[in-house]
């Protein structure tokens, strides 16, 4: 499916999530790589809906709804491999076999469904939860695997793929580890998630400290079908009002993380599990909920080695994007190493990818093992490692708190390019209670006019006042390009309009004594 960019606006009226948001513009492709004209009516569509696990304290098994796209020519002689798709938060199945046009024209069928607590399937949204979204893709596998015209590797176990993005990325990993957990195999043979995450709680609230408008989005696009549980929503909103991300340590008060612990691939990388398939993953370099860093910590262990030798990481300027406006930044969509890898966006790339890995056919698709991500002029970068390897001291950095300006800091003059995850480490001051400020990269001529690289700042809190403690912060994950006669900046910002309301909670200033930037620097 194409890539997907939001505003807050869309967000509140319609969820957050890919298959709600308006679609990214795809890189126009030559009209002799386009698939020949397939009449609508060769493609057979079918719906139906499969009962899965029961809710807490129900015994009714919940009904999870699909619809079947069935290819020209599939049948028990000429089976095919499946595609499944499902959709964003707040969104549902598609049904329109013209979505799918160019999967079921190279000839894969595909199945979309409706996730627990939406669209026509019932429930609540567990988000992921491996005990029932988890088991609700097994049910579905269970169908496919039924499926006469569909190929299969043993019983029980059809040749598939995943695609989707957002929470249509979170059922993929969910799905692939259960099976791990329960048959010691994924039963995906290949998977494509877009703009996920890798731990909900770490990116809902890094450091404890709220994406505001994203929290109070992913609430409001459940009101309409209230497909969350009521205290999940309320805690949501709670926490968005208050700056507390709520972990069950005020008494009557909704844990979070508990709720949301098991609910994605760092715990099952925690129990032991990796993922030993090929995974095409798209992330986007400006998304503002599950930002780079997310998906590079996927890549970088959610798989095994092996499976990450034939796979593919694609950072591109989309996603969940919110307006920067404070600290400002930048307004950007672009796929350009989907582009120079596939010739077009990231769905043919995807068909690319799932050619040679489920069909076992040369597409000639370079790339493999390594990381390649769009920087804010789209241009590709492409790396093998995204660790820093460099570093640059930038001596005293100061903040105010709670109100004033972005204050940038010179890190380094161009030309350099950085690409990867950065992070500072710096004897952090800090006389207020709960003190907090807001620090990211800026690229510009001066400070006066630099502008945040790619729209993602992290928070530095210090709960109590320090002085002179030695902090290893993280920053952003980012891939820039930054020209002669332009320089790099840290941004230490008071505000962000990412975590609106979250600054600190009384004024003051934080100060980082011998701070040393380590850079991933391309050399």
């Amino acid at each position: 499916m194409p890539r997907r960019t939001t505003t807050l606006a869309a967000a509140l009226a319609g969820g957050l999530a890919a298959a709600v948001l308006t679609a990214a513009p795809a890189p126009a492709v030559a009209p002799s790589a386009a698939p020949a004209p397939v009449p609508p009516t060769a493609v057979t569509t079918t719906d139906g809906c499969v009962a899965s696990v029961p809710e807490p304290g129900t015994t009714q098994p919940v009904r999870i709804c699909y619809t079947v796209f069935r290819p020209a020519g599939a049948d028990a002689r000429h089976r095919v491999p499946m595609v499944m798709h499902s959709h964003g938060w707040g969104g549902s199945r598609t049904t329109d076999p013209a979505a799918f046009r160019r999967f079921t024209d190279a000839g894969y069928g595909v199945i979309s469904f409706d996730q627990r607590g939406w669209g026509e399937s019932g429930g609540y949204a567990h988000v992921e939860n491996p005990r029932f979204e988890g088991a609700d893709v097994r049910r579905l596998v269970r169908l496919v695997s039924r499926l006469a015209w569909v190929r299969q590797d043993g019983p029980g176990d059809p040749r598939l793929g995943a695609i989707g993005g957002s929470y249509g990325g979170g059922y993929q990993f969910v799905g692939a580890f259960e099976a791990l957990r329960l048959r010691g195999k994924p039963l995906f043979d290949a998977l494509a998630p877009e703009i996920t995450w890798n731990d909900l709680p770490r990116t809902l609230a890094p450091r404890d400290v709220v994406r505001t408008e994203w929290a109070l989005a992913l609430g409001a696009a459940a009101v309409p079908s209230n497909a969350l549980p009521p205290k999940v929503y309320l805690a949501l909103v709670e926490g968005a009002a208050t700056g507390r991300w709520p972990d069950g340590s005020v008494p009557g008060e909704e844990d979070l993380d508990a709720f949301f612990g098991h609910n994605g691939p760092r715990w099952h990388v925690g129990q032991g599990r990796r993922l030993d398939i090929p995974v095409l993953f798209g992330q986007g370099t400006t998304d503002t909920l599950f930002p780079l860093e997310q998906g590079l910590a996927n890549w970088h262990t959610a798989i095994t080695d092996r499976a990450r030798r034939h796979s593919i990481f694609v950072g591109y300027n989309g996603g969940h994007v919110l307006p920067a406006v404070l600290p400002q930044g930048v307004d950007v969509t672009s796929d350009p190493c989907s582009r120079r890898l596939a010739g077009g966006d990231f769905e043919r790339l995807t068909l690319r990818f799932f050619d040679e890995q489920l069909r076992g056919r040369d597409r000639d698709l370079r790339g493999y093992g390594r990381v390649h991500l769009a920087t804010p002029a789209s241009q590709c970068v492409s790396v093998g490692s995204v660790a820093a390897n460099a570093t640059r001291r930038v001596g005293r950095v100061v903040s105010t708190t709670a109100a004033g300006v972005p204050l940038a800091h010179e890190v380094a003059a161009g030309p350099i390019t950085v690409a990867g995850t950065p992070y500072l480490t710096a004897r952090v001051t800090a006389a207020g209670l709960d003190s907090r400020t807001f620090i990211g990269f800026a690229v510009g001529t001066s400070p006066a006019d630099a502008r945040l690289v790619q729209n993602n700042v992290l928070p530095l809190r210090e709960r109590r006042p320090v002085t002179g403690v030695a902090r290893r912060v993280a920053l952003p994950s980012v891939a820039v390009r930054v020209p002669r006669g332009q320089k790099l900046f840290l941004l230490a910002s008071p505000v962000s309009d990412t975590f609106v309301g979250m600054g600190s909670r009384t004024p003051g200033v934080v100060v980082l004594d011998g701070t040393v930037v380590h850079l991933p620097v391309v050399r």
